[in-house]
């Protein structure tokens, strides 16, 4: 608080006259105006500048990223409760890996039971005789409309190997395709049936010199069998011939050969069992492969 006091004045005595100036410039005489009173002035309280632009602007950053905040955790928690929308199957990632991690024994085991998979859930066992070298995703190794399906969902590698059963009367090229897809695309890659949505499109057969293969081709694939397991990035094919060499006008899909009441050498020898069969058992076998692969690294840390 400032306080200001004006001087008080000279008291003048009687008959005493000062010179004043007046307005016009000239001088004259008179007298004093009386005394005034002591005067005390107080400032006013400063009012703070009001920065309402200012204000408002960080308000509305506030409530901004209170919205988004609260927006992307609703967007998690959505997607944790939508069961359309399930998280990434446990393995998934490791399993896109297993073509060049697993030892080729493990991914195609030397024998392979298949109790329950032939006719009349008559058992199987199949024995490897034929391995083909890793290889890209080709016409050469893939059937046309597959490797169209799988090129935009990012076709990684192909590993094949050609199986006979325990009487050598018939042969069973397996393909393990690799693929970069999402969970989301492997889920609708399997919907619905890969083998009936892809039709007439049989997968090249693996022959093998000097082995009961030998004469397995193109003309000898009777019944095949396509896999895509929702739970891991792999596509799973099959197609089975005879061993002697015999030529098929027709082959056909394995829910077709195992029709019953079919009677074509195709149906009665169990080779839509066999293409069909041996899929459902790498499937398994690749879990248990990334199982036991993800166990590994848990135990690494």
């Amino acid at each position: 608080m400032e306080t200001t006091t004006r001087l008080r004045p000279i008291r003048d005595t009687p008959g005493t006259t000062y010179a004043t100036r007046p307005a016009y410039g000239y001088r004259t005489a008179g007298v004093l105006p009386p005394e005034a009173p002591a005067e005390t002035t107080t400032r006013l309280r400063p009012v703070r500048e009001r920065r309402t632009g200012r204000v408002l602007a960080v308000t509305a950053c506030v409530v901004l990223g209170v919205g988004l905040i609260g927006g992307a955790l609703a967007g998690i928690w959505l997607a944790a409760a939508d069961p359309a929308q399930p998280a990434e199957p446990a393995g998934y990632t490791e399993a896109k890996d297993l073509w060049h991690n697993a030892p080729v024994d493990t991914l195609f085991p030397r024998t392979l039971a298949g109790p329950g998979a032939g006719p009349g859930a008559a058992d199987r066992t199949w024995t490897r005789i034929v391995v083909a070298p890793d290889a890209g995703c080709s016409p050469a190794v893939l059937a046309k409309g597959l490797l169209a399906t799988l090129t935009p969902l990012g076709c990684e590698r192909v590993l094949r190997a050609t199986y006979t059963d325990a009487t050598a009367s018939s042969v069973i090229t397996v393909g393990l395709v690799f693929t970069r897809a999402d969970a989301g695309a492997q889920r609708t890659l399997g919907q619905g049936g890969l083998t009936t949505r892809l039709g007439e499109d049989v997968p090249p057969a693996l022959s093998g010199t000097s082995t009961v293969a030998a004469r397995f081709g193109a003309r000898q694939r009777a019944s095949w069998w396509l896999s895509a397991p929702a739970d891991l990035p792999v596509v799973v094919t099959a197609v089975a011939g005879f061993a002697d060499g015999r030529a098929v006008d027709r082959p056909q899909p394995a829910d077709r050969a195992m029709a019953r009441g079919r009677t074509d050498a195709t149906a009665q020898s169990g080779l839509g069992h066999e293409a069909k069969g041996i899929t459902g058992r790498f499937e398994s076998l690749l879990r248990r492969t990334v199982a036991a692969t993800v166990k590994e690294k848990e135990n690494a840390r």
